[in-house]
């Protein structure tokens, strides 16, 4: 299933297989973001909110690992994700280039999460014609 998307080849497939296991052992993608650790940690106090806040180091890091570098190969082959990422590298203010790539990475857990659980292969959206 991951093999079929562009970017992905079969050490990320791979690595990513095994750091997972059965996907059925995950409710649904948010645990399986959870269980990468694609978030960040909140420091707030009354109104104000920290720009500058490290990703949490819960969750595998093998597969947090697998995940970023299939994702950054994604977004060179689909320009989709691509876009996605351009876009979030302007609206974040500091460390843009990880911020992005790890948003991009949580839209790709989703993407990932509906091949494996229902056994198909990625196809890309299709585009309108005009004549």
């Amino acid at each position: 299933c991951l093999t079929s998307i562009p970017g992905v080849g079969k050490v990320y497939a791979a690595g990513l297989i095994a750091e997972i296991g059965q996907i059925d052992r995950f409710e649904d993608q948010t645990k399986l973001a959870k269980y990468a650790g694609l978030s960040w940690k909140v420091k707030q106090s009354g109104n104000y909110q920290s720009e500058h806040t490290p990703l949490t180091k819960q969750g595998n890091r093998y597969f947090r690992y697998y995940l970023v570098e299939a994702t950054n190969s994604v977004r060179r082959h689909l320009p989709e994700y691509g876009e996605f990422y351009a876009k979030k590298y302007q609206e974040t203010p500091k460390h843009q280039y990880k911020r992005a790539i790890v948003l991009t990475a949580r839209k790709f857990v989703r993407l990932m999460d509906t091949l494996l659980r229902n056994h198909q292969l990625y196809t890309p959206p299709r585009s309108v014609l005009e004549t």
